[in-house]
């Protein structure tokens, strides 16, 4: 290939990918200051690398949404988040949710033990986890993907919901409380190394 055409193809490549740039950023215009605000916790793009915060990046849109709607309302409380989203309109929390939903999900290169892989695996399977969450736990629209996610954070969420600090799911604080707490570190360490 002569020089000029492979000059001329990489200043093509360069103006579509320049242009693509610019469409995304002018789609999130209307949220950056917020997304500028995410990334203390959850990390460039939502990709997370602090244990007790979740993993976003490629979570579910709609799951993702309905969590900043119901920080908003108070059925699900925190002290950060809720103070974040009060002031959020409904369109700036479907963008957020757009945006974390279409980033690639990362690897957090946890491992569970033997012995943790093997409890949690049997106490996911008593609490049928897979009839929701799916046979890979990777979830769908309305139910949160957990293979993967961090298992600090998955931790203190089924202890909220065990303990009922967490009620913005019901079914959830039901099934929880018939687990001991040792199943659920277990599971959250299985649930984080798939």
């Amino acid at each position: 290939m002569s020089h000029i055409k492979i000059l001329a193809l990489t200043g093509l490549l360069l103006f579509f990918a320049s242009g693509y740039s610019s469409a995304g950023e002018k789609e999130y215009a209307p949220v950056i200051e917020l997304l500028e605000q995410c990334v203390a916790c959850h990390g460039e793009k939502g990709a997370s690398k602090k244990p007790e915060f979740p993993v976003l990046a490629g979570q579910h849109f709609y799951y993702l949404y309905v969590q900043l709607k119901d920080f908003k309302s108070g059925l699900r409380k925190d002290e950060v988040m809720s103070d974040i989203v009060s002031e959020m309109t409904k369109p700036q929390m479907q963008l957020l949710a757009k945006y974390f939903a279409e980033q690639k999900w990362p690897n957090i290169a946890f491992r569970a033990g033997e012995a943790a892989e093997a409890k949690g695996e049997s106490a996911a399977g008593a609490g049928q986890c897979v009839q929701c969450h799916l046979g890979g736990y990777e979830g769908n629209s309305r139910i949160p993907r957990l293979a993967g996610q961090h298992p600090q954070y998955l931790l203190k969420t089924m202890s909220d919901f065990k303990h009922k600090k967490r009620m913005n799911s019901a079914a959830k604080s039901s099934l929880f409380v018939s687990f001991g707490d040792d199943d659920i570190k277990a599971m959250s360490e299985f649930l984080g190394g798939k």
